[in-house]
């Protein structure tokens, strides 16, 4: 017997911060809108599928409030990890996809929490000062190897630094991608990759 393709959901309850981490069918997710619930019962991830788009509801811890999402359907369905983020404060809130990466997304963004929090009051730029100037410099030396690039075939990119992670955007097609740049992990991460690609619509 076949078993049946499975997507993981994760995000973070605003209210009583802990993390919320549900394995769905595809079929389920294909057949109804459907809800998540934290089991604390004050918040709720929502998806609904509407032709080729699905559409979530996301609760965000960092500026609570509700942020409305979409990708294709195709990519919610089979995409290996999908990172959704906050506007405000240029954090990931929701992940979908395969259950190891998800779970891997989700430990980073918890350790990504727990060291804002540490430096509530304390004056910084970034989450990790440190990590982010060490993060930006692998950036510029995989850039000066030519190393990075679009799938469209363009090299050309513009960069756009946030309070936790770094945006590389194709000039070209407009594609990101996004580099997270909060925790040693995410520095390890960089320090792994001999260059970058940035996931356009191909040639």
């Amino acid at each position: 017997m076949v078993e049946e393709p499975k997507r993981t959901i994760a995000y973070l309850c605003p209210s009583c911060r802990q993390s919320v981490v549900v394995e769905k069918t595809v079929f389920s997710l294909a057949a109804a809108p459907s809800a998540i619930p934290c089991p604390c019962g004050k918040s709720a991830l929502k998806t609904e599928i509407i032709g080729d788009r699905v559409k979530l509801t996301v609760p965000c811890l960092f500026c609570e409030k509700e942020h409305t999402v979409s990708c294709s359907t195709h990519a919610f369905l089979h995409e290996k990890t999908l990172a959704f983020s906050c506007a405000a404060s240029g954090l990931d809130c929701c992940y979908v996809g395969e259950e190891g990466p998800v779970f891997a997304a989700m430990k980073r963004l918890e350790e990504a929490v727990d060291k804002l929090e540490a430096a509530a009051g304390a004056e910084g730029t970034f989450i990790d000062d440190v990590i982010m100037h060490e993060v930006l410099s692998e950036i510029r030396d995989i850039a000066q190897r030519g190393g990075i690039s679009c799938a469209c075939g363009s090299k050309e990119w513009k960069l756009q630094v946030n309070f936790s992670s770094v945006d590389l955007f194709c000039a070209r097609c407009g594609a990101a991608l996004r580099i997270p740049a909060a925790t040693a992990d995410d520095l390890e991460d960089i320090c792994c990759k001999p260059s970058l690609l940035i996931h356009g619509k191909e040639a």
